[in-house]
């Protein structure tokens, strides 16, 4: 393997401090972990931590180092087969459901890789031209998505461990008032611009800007908290058919579906495992790790519906997407009691309605990175505002995020909005 090289003394630009702290953060968020925690994939959806930090190397030292740095040379010819995710122009892939069998390299050799990674790109970030820099931020933020998903990730693989280990003490429970009865935004209705305006940064699936008709409606100013979710399942939310979609309910009844994940009955009360262990439920705080198919149905039978996602966007637009609970940095990760005044960003990913489809006059981008989200716009459904996984500066109103309606392993939740 080639020796990491030395790096330029210089002070770092704008884009340079960028990648360094976008690096940083993903490895002090695997910092308590050891290798074997590192390795293992609790499920087909999830990858290991370890997978995750050397798959964002992969992408840089692909896109950049590999295509635009003459003279570059891979650190592993084993490593693309290993990390390379779903990029079908670059060849063959292990599959993604044995990723946790990958157990050499090591974390510790995942991380010597890493840093031969940032050597050479923080010595190349200076020369590239604008738009294999433009690349170069796009990595940055497909780094901060897989934060998140290391994260989310990490947590599933330690709800399977009988012990229930905790990766970050969580602070001192301190009691909430709860929320007081759900705040409705109105909006008469009328056509509103949609997707990204070409300001700063965005996903090729944020754009083109369009419009949408909504039609008379009101949104939510909140989420549904853990006590609302907790009414919902003392009634038989999860026992009535009529609130379910017909796959929904064969989802419940096929998978034993009775409360959100990670949720458990210990002692006649609610309990949830978290980053920071299993603790009883917040009632103040936002329910989380539910799927498409548990919204839906809690919003049916809270007589309401789901958001578009060009209503919650036009709503959302008003408001500071850096605001609210987001992560910041390395520590316990969990939605909190709302503090009052309406919040759009932060805490949980709010399912919509809306098909994860292309807007109008979508068009991917050319070579391998237009794989990057256009071939997934089929059979998910969009969620909007960001988590407290979510790096904050990551969200914008026009972020589109989509899973599948059964997922439920990220955070998760619901607001609600109703026709007027």
């Amino acid at each position: 393997m080639p020796a990491i090289p030395a790096a330029r003394t210089c002070e770092p630009g704008p884009l340079q401090r960028r990648y360094r702290d976008v690096r940083a953060l993903s490895e002090a968020l695997a910092a308590p972990l050891s290798d074997a925690d590192a390795t293992v994939q609790s499920m087909e959806d999830a990858s290991p931590a370890k997978w995750h930090l050397a798959h964002i190397s992969w992408f840089f030292e692909t896109f950049i180092l590999r295509d635009h740095v003459p003279g570059y040379s891979l650190y592993d010819e084993r490593f693309p087969f290993l990390f390379n995710s779903y990029y079908e122009a670059e060849g063959a892939r292990h599959t993604r459901a044995r990723r946790g069998m990958v157990t050499r390299p090591t974390l510790g050799e995942v991380l010597a890789y890493r840093a031969h990674v940032d050597v050479a790109m923080m010595d190349a970030l200076p020369d590239l031209p604008e738009d294999v820099r433009a690349l170069a931020e796009l990595g940055c933020h497909h780094e901060e998505q897989h934060q998140e998903l290391m994260l989310t990730d990490m947590l599933h693989l330690f709800a399977q461990n009988p012990v229930e280990p905790t990766i970050w003490p969580g602070e001192r429970k301190v009691p909430v008032d709860l929320p007081g009865q759900i705040g409705w935004i109105e909006h008469g209705g009328g056509q509103v611009e949609i997707g990204h305006d070409g300001t700063g940064f965005a996903f090729d699936c944020e754009g083109p800007r369009h419009t949408e008709l909504l039609h008379p409606h009101a949104i939510a100013d909140r989420t549904i908290t853990n006590s609302e979710w907790a009414a919902f399942i003392a009634d038989g939310g999860y026992r009535d058919p009529r609130h379910w979609l017909s796959d929904g309910w064969a989802w419940v009844q096929a998978n034993g579906i009775d409360a959100p994940l990670y949720w458990e009955r210990r002692d006649d009360v609610w309990t949830r495992f978290g980053l920071d262990g299993r603790r009883p439920i917040d009632p103040a705080a936002p329910v989380t790790h539910v799927s498409f198919f548990e919204a839906d149905a809690y919003a049916s039978w809270a007589g309401c519906r789901l958001p578009t996602e060009f209503e919650w966007e036009h709503a959302a637009s008003a408001h500071d997407a850096s605001g609210g609970n987001q992560l910041d940095r390395a520590g316990p990760v969990e939605p909190r009691p709302a503090r009052g005044g309406p919040a759009f960003f932060g805490d949980v990913w709010e399912w919509t309605g809306s098909a994860y489809r292309p807007y109008p006059g979508f068009q991917p981008a050319e070579g391998a990175v237009g794989e990057y989200n256009g071939k997934f716009m089929s059979g998910q459904f969009v969620l909007k505002g960001g988590s407290c996984a979510t790096p904050r500066g990551h969200a914008r109103a026009c972020y589109r995020n989509f899973f599948y309606p059964h997922q439920r392993w990220q955070f998760t939740g619901v607001r609600l909005a109703k026709d007027i």
